[in-house]
C-alpha cells in the first residue's frame, strides 16, 4: 500500500478546520458565524510564505507630518496556547498548538534629527470558533530618548497588560483589562474574510502605536465601526466616542483582501501646540516570500522590489 506523506495531506487538514465565530457582543457585531476554510484561503495562507507589503507613510508627530515608510507582514504560524509564543516543534507539541495569522507591522520615520522605529505584532487564531480572541499583542518603540515595550496577553476573559518605559510615569506597569476587540487585530480580521469583519458599537482597545505616541493610558474605549463598500475596495472606519480619534482602513473587496492603505486622525503634539492631524499610508509594493530564509547580502534585491528606503 502506497504511503501518503503528512506534507501531502496537510492542505486538506487545514481546509477542514472550522472557522465559526462566537456570538458577538450585545452592542455591535465582532464577527458572524462563518464557513469552513476554503481551498482558496488554504492555498494562499498555508503555502509557506509571508505576504510583505510596503507603504509610503506620512506620520503625524509633535504637530507636524513626517515622511517615512511602513511595512505589513502577514504570515501563518503555529502558536503555543499555554506560553503564547511561537512553537519550535508544533508536531511534538500538537496539543498546545493553534494556527494563527500573525501581523508584524513596522513604522519608521524621522522627527528632525532623530529617528523613530516602531513595531507591533498581533497573533489571531485562524479557528475563530474555538479561539474567538487574539491571543497576544506586543508593541515596541525605539528612538534617541530611549525605548519602550508593552504587551497584552489573553488571560481567560481578560487581557493582562504589562509595560516597560523610560518615562517615570509609564515604567513597569501591570494591569488587567476587560475582554475587548483590539484595534490592532482588525487588520487580521479583514484578511480572514467578510464573516470576521467587525461592525457596530463595540468595546475596543486602541492600537499600541497610538497609545505610545499620544502617551495615553491603556483602557477599553467605546467606538462605532462601519464598513463602506466602494466597489473594488472597502473601507472599515473606526470612530471613537471617548477619545478624539478616527481610523479608516482601505482594503480590496476580493480575496485575499489586501490592505491598500489607512488614515488615522487624532490630536498630535502636547499642550497648546497640539492639533488634530491625519497620518496616512499608501501602498507601494506587495510580494510573497519566505523572507526568513533570505538573509544573504544578495537578498537585498528584495528590498529594492519593495521600494524600501532605509535600513
Amino acid at each position: 500500500m502506497k504511503k501518503i506523506s503528512l506534507k501531502t495531506v496537510l492542505p486538506f487538514i487545514y481546509v477542514s478546520i472550522a472557522l465559526f465565530s462566537c456570538e458577538g457582543q450585545s452592542q455591535g457585531k465582532r464577527e458572524n458565524r462563518g464557513a469552513a476554510i476554503s481551498s482558496e484561503f488554504s492555498n494562499y495562507w498555508f503555502q509557506g510564505k509571508a505576504e510583505l507589503t510596503s507603504y509610503n507613510l506620512s506620520q503625524a508627530r509633535y504637530g507636524e507630518l513626517r515622511d517615512g515608510e511602513a511595512v505589513l507582514i502577514f504570515v501563518t504560524e503555529d502558536f503555543s496556547k499555554s506560553k503564547q509564543v511561537k512553537l519550535d516543534d508544533p508536531f511534538k507539541n500538537s496539543n498546545d498548538a493553534v494556527k494563527v495569522l500573525k501581523t508584524n507591522f513596522t513604522r519608521k520615520f524621522n522627527t528632525g534629527l532623530y529617528p523613530y522605529s516602531m513595531m507591533e505584532s498581533v497573533f489571531t487564531p485562524v479557528d475563530r470558533q474555538n479561539y474567538p480572541n487574539s491571543l497576544k499583542l506586543t508593541t515596541s518603540s525605539q528612538e534617541w530618548c530611549g525605548h519602550t515595550f508593552s504587551q497584552l496577553n489573553l488571560d481567560g476573559n481578560k487581557f493582562a497588560f504589562s509595560g516597560k518605559s523610560y518615562f517615570e510615569s509609564e515604567g513597569d506597569l501591570e494591569t488587567k483589562l476587560d475582554n475587548a476587540l483590539l484595534e490592532s487585530e482588525i487588520f487580521n480580521l479583514i484578511r480572514l474574510g467578510p464573516d470576521r469583519w467587525p461592525s457596530g458599537e463595540l468595546d475596543i482597545i486602541p492600537s499600541g502605536f497610538f497609545l505610545r505616541l499620544s502617551h495615553t493610558d491603556v483602557e477599553v474605549q467605546k467606538a462605532n465601526l462601519t464598513i463602506e463598500n466602494g466597489g473594488e475596495t472597502n473601507t472599515l472606519e473606526i470612530d471613537y466616542s471617548g477619545i478624539e480619534r478616527k481610523v479608516a482602513i482601505e482594503f480590496a473587496s476580493k480575496f485575499p483582501y489586501e490592505i491598500i492603505g489607512w488614515k488615522e486622525t487624532y490630536k498630535s503634539g502636547f499642550g497648546k501646540k497640539a492639533k488634530v492631524m491625519t497620518t496616512t499610508a499608501t501602498k507601494k509594493k506587495t510580494i510573497l516570500l519566505d523572507y526568513w530564509t533570505r538573509n544573504h547580502v544578495a537578498d537585498s534585491t528584495y528590498r529594492t522590489q519593495l521600494e524600501l528606503l532605509g535600513n
